[in-house]
């Protein structure tokens, strides 16, 4: 019984992923930024979908960047620094099959606030 549950929930995390994908795609000048968090850290990468390539990332196990909006904040502030280090200021932000609220929203703003235009 529980291992269908978890099936049911894994496709249904995965429908909601590739609807969000179909709608967009990073280039190298306007790359993707894709969030993931887990219920402890959160982690990002800016990838080249035409060169499947990833051009820079924020890992958030190794900085200690928490699951909350103080941690969303810093990681995106980082990643922003990065960016423009590599004179990238427009992005397509992918939010994969997370709600835009909460850590997900902190992240994207801490962005826009560091002059990453979504």
């Amino acid at each position: 019984m529980r291992t269908k549950l978890l099936n049911k929930k894994n496709r249904l995390k995965l429908k909601r992923i590739r609807r969000v994908r179909a709608k967009i795609f990073g280039t190298e000048t306007f790359p993707r930024v894709a969030i993931f968090k887990s219920n402890r850290y959160v982690s990002a990468q800016v990838i080249d979908d035409l060169n499947a390539t990833t051009l820079a990332n924020i890992d958030g196990v190794k900085l200690g960047l928490k699951s909350n909006k103080e941690g969303a904040k810093k990681a995106g502030e980082l990643l922003a620094k990065e960016l423009k280090s590599k004179k990238i200021d427009k992005v397509v932000f992918d939010k994969r099959a997370n709600k835009y609220h909460g850590v997900v929203a902190a992240f994207a703003d801490s962005l826009r606030d560091n002059g990453i235009e979504l």
